[in-house]
């Protein structure tokens, strides 16, 4: 047999090797879980994509399970989630232990009634009187199920109530969730209208504006990384006769009260490696809201809301972000009350946190690059005897950033608003702070394109 006969024989041969390993599949004999003292271990298992009995292929399990430990993470009932295994005779033992949360927690609330911490240093001069205070109480998994309660008492600026609860599966296939509430709050401190893309405030001695409504939400989790959901809402909103004259815009015509029908469609395929702060996988979110709006006539709005984001590892602690997110509403002639546009949590460009620039259309491009500087989880245990607590994380991202947006008006002239109907472009560099709980904590200096630079400070998450 000639060389070149033996080399393609050889050749053959360890290629059938290969593709045997890599189709050769276990059955999954055992999953064990442990650690889940309040948890039910169906609510675990159900994250996992597979159960007993199934079959998985060698050379993708370290990815499988690893992707489960990820989904199980996800559901952020716990602080810390391992996992071991053997495989004998083509058979898998599957051990998982979890070290659960904190999940009953009543703390007392202390924050600043405007649209976000910038806003108030800036712009109210770190007015103190503007803070809601009170008690914030949740139970995260009250049955064991990831079943949530929540009781909000607050006072101060913007007092409020709210009583709800929601649990994520009440099927045997725990695909469908019901979750539902009622709130009321009043304000003696509004805002009333836009101008110079600022909100104006009229303050008064009474209440100005009360709001009491009540909800419910159907969601269906057809596949792992599927999440749709359908709310329904209804609103009564009334408004002291000074402001509907300060601004007959307000809620239209001059009328002085609104009862809002909402009905919210979501669809979300959430693959991302940590839901509040991602570094791998993608998200994509369409929603698509109608709210029949009451006063002296009735009429309606609809919108369409998009984001797409897109998280990268380029090097070993390197990492890209970038999201796309869009809206678009009708009628072209909206009320105050009911515009949308950009300002408000994360939609917004970044370098404009001070403004709210409202329009039927708005568009957003973000793109930041950050490197992994520092992460440890430090043993606390000495200090805080409290398992939930006795770990402190920390985790450190310096990150540059660059982010587009433009948002069309069709009365710009009405609200004197200087930055719709143009491109807004904003970047910069920050340090991003997670911690305790996934809290993220972000601090940036940015420029904006109409000359100003500014710090910034904020908690949040993408969605």
């Amino acid at each position: 047999m000639s060389t070149t006969k033996k080399l393609l024989v050889c050749l053959a041969i360890l290629s059938g090797c290969f593709f045997k390993a890599s189709a050769q599949k276990v059955t999954v004999c055992n999953i064990l879980v442990s650690g889940n003292h309040k948890t039910k271990t169906d609510i675990i298992i159900r994250e996992l994509g597979f159960d007993n009995d199934d079959s998985l292929t060698v050379n993708n399990l370290k990815k499988t399970l690893e992707r489960s430990k990820q989904n199980i993470i996800n559901t952020n009932l716990f602080l810390n989630v391992e996992y071991t295994y053997t495989v004998k005779n083509d058979t898998l033992d599957l051990h998982i232990g979890v070290k659960e949360r904190l999940y009953t927690i009543a703390l007392p609330i202390f924050y600043l009634a405007d649209r976000n911490f910038n806003e108030w240093w800036y712009d109210r001069n770190r007015d103190i009187t503007r803070v809601t205070y009170g008690i914030n109480a949740k139970h995260f998994n009250l049955t064991g199920n990831n079943d949530q309660l929540r009781v909000k008492a607050y006072g101060g600026f913007i007092p409020y109530f709210e009583l709800s609860y929601g649990k994520p599966y009440i099927d045997k296939r725990k695909r469908i969730g019901l979750s539902g509430g009622v709130f009321y709050s009043t304000q003696r401190t509004m805002p009333y209208q836009l101008k110079n893309d600022k909100l104006n405030f009229y303050n008064s001695e009474e209440r100005i504006r009360k709001r009491v409504g009540a909800f419910t939400e159907f969601t269906l989790r057809n596949a792992l990384y599927h999440f749709h959901s359908i709310y329904v809402g209804f609103t009564s909103i009334s408004i002291s006769d000074k402001i509907a004259e300060l601004n007959p815009n307000y809620f239209g015509d001059g009328d002085v009260k609104q009862n809002l029908v909402s009905f919210i469609y979501d669809y979300k395929f959430d693959k991302r490696d940590n839901r509040q702060y991602p570094l791998h996988g993608h998200v994509f979110l369409a929603r698509l809201s109608n709210n029949i709006i009451r006063t002296s006539k009735t009429y309606d709005q609809t919108s369409l809301y998009l984001l797409y984001s897109q998280y990268f590892q380029l090097k070993p602690r390197l990492f890209l972000e970038s999201s796309l997110r869009g809206r678009v509403s009708s009628p072209r002639e909206q009320p105050f009350a009911i515009q949308g546009g950009l300002g408000y949590g994360n939609n917004l460009v970044r370098g404009y946190e001070l403004y709210v620039i409202n329009g039927n259309q708005s568009f957003v491009s973000k793109t930041t690059l950050k490197h992994q500087s520092f992460k440890k989880t430090f043993d606390i245990s000495r200090i805080i005897k409290m398992k939930q607590f006795n770990s402190f994380p920390l985790a450190v991202y310096p990150n540059v950033f660059f982010d587009f947006g433009y948002v069309k008006n069709n009365f710009k002239e009405a609200q004197f608003s200087k930055l719709s109907n143009k491109t807004l472009t904003g970047s910069g560099f920050g340090l991003d702070f997670v911690t305790w709980y996934n809290t993220n904590i972000k601090m940036y200096y940015s420029f904006n394109n109409i000359g100003e630079k500014r710090f910034f400070f904020g908690i949040q998450q993408d969605i």
